[in-house]
């Protein structure tokens, strides 16, 4: 064999056997991610008082994913959800039926890009997005398909000071629906008050599909404090809402107001959350929430808010027994604007972590309708699996 031969299969040689070690240590390296597996089945009814039949689902919920390890502080993140319906006596899949809605179809939940490293976490690409408590930026993660965003997200924190920032261009709803926007959140929190942190925040959010564009601007305060044997819980929210629909200005405001206190593990709370009216004519909005969470588990009110606006007064109570999560809850739902009746909500809550992996829960939730709408009863019972 001539020498150039021979010095080249030596040098093929060793490049294939560095190949091979790099393949080996991408695999081990791969090895170490985190498969993701959620599977949550459910029954859910829905009767409201005339016009559809009562609704009766049973839907499988399945998200399966891989995130990778960390490598230098990035991260690959892919995730698939699944809705399929057992059951299906219920629109949108049978419009003879009251809504449920978790509609049955396949879509790419997650594709993201995360790096973090010291203060500094962006994410990337389809991601869950979820800022303070939901009320304007929110997941739905109630609902079987949840809903996210194509965003870049940035997160700094320091001390007792953080700072996010997230850039949406598109809106991947609960109906498998994609909405195209400009919006721009931004959210700031101080935590080094002893009393609790002071947050400030505007969401401003462009429908690219439609003539609509909503600017809300806003700041809270919350805060716990023992005294003695109990815990005192508070928060005071307050907000305010521009918005121009096909030309047409409308401006209002959003007041919450909560007092609580904790004692023996049981705790009781009252509040009240309005979301404001202008002139009767356009009820303060929250296009981006997760509005399952608040004003009721009947959603009356979630599609849109009255344009007469929405005052919700509510007590609630809560704990636990034998590791069995118990909440109670009671709304009484008026206008802002003029002084109709809007109803009266009792929510009711059971539900226990088996281990780490394994959940169960039971919700009801019962509408009484004021000077309009229309009594309405649900019912879930799930269970969910995580691995």
């Amino acid at each position: 064999m001539q020498p150039q031969k021979t010095l080249l299969a030596v040098a093929m040689g060793i490049a294939m056997s560095q190949v091979s070690v790099a393949q080996a240590d991408i695999v081990e390296t791969l090895k170490e991610g985190d498969v993701i597996a959620d599977f949550r089945l459910r029954y859910e009814t829905n009767d409201t008082e005339g016009g559809a039949d009562a609704a009766t689902a049973l839907t499988v919920r399945s998200r399966l994913g891989y995130e990778t390890p960390s490598m230098g502080g990035v991260k690959v993140l892919a995730e698939l959800e699944d809705v399929r319906a057992v059951v299906d006596e219920y629109a949108p899949e049978d419009t003879d039926y009251d809504t449920v809605a978790d509609p049955a179809n396949t879509e790419i939940n997650r594709a993201q890009l995360s790096y973090a490293k010291d203060n500094f976490a962006a994410v990337i690409g389809r991601q869950r997005i979820i800022l303070d408590n939901a009320r304007f930026i929110g997941n739905v993660g109630w609902r079987q398909n949840e809903q996210t965003y194509d965003a870049a997200l940035f997160n700094y924190k320091k001390d007792a000071v953080s700072v996010s920032y997230a850039y949406i261009d598109q809106v991947n709803n609960i109906a498998f629906k994609s909405v195209d926007v400009s919006a721009h959140a931004l959210n700031a929190a101080y935590t080094g008050l002893a009393a609790g942190k002071i947050v400030g925040y505007a969401y401003l959010i462009d429908y690219d599909d439609i003539d609509r564009t909503t600017n809300t601007y806003g700041a809270y305060f919350d805060g716990k404090q023992p005294v003695n044997d109990l815990t005192i819980n508070y928060r005071a929210e307050i907000a305010t809402q521009s918005n121009e629909t096909n030309g047409t200005d409308s401006d209002a405001m959003y007041y919450a107001l909560e007092a609580g206190v904790t004692v023996s593990g049981v705790s009781f709370g009252i509040g009240n959350e309005t979301l404001g009216s202008d002139s009767g004519n356009y009820g303060f909005d929250t296009p981006l929430a997760t509005k399952h969470a608040f004003n009721g588990w009947a959603d009356k009110f979630l599609a849109t808010t009255p344009a007469v606006g929405l005052s919700d007064t509510y007590a609630k109570v809560g704990g636990a027994v034998s590791g069995v999560k118990l909440l109670a809850v009671y709304h009484s739902y008026e206008a802002d604007e003029g002084s109709a009746d809007l109803g009266s909500e009792v929510n009711l809550l059971a539900a226990k972590a088996i281990d780490k992996n394994f959940s169960l829960g039971v919700k009801y939730a019962a509408y009484s309708k004021g000077d309009a709408g229309a009594d309405t009863d649900k019912l879930w019972v799930w269970g969910e699996a995580k691995f």
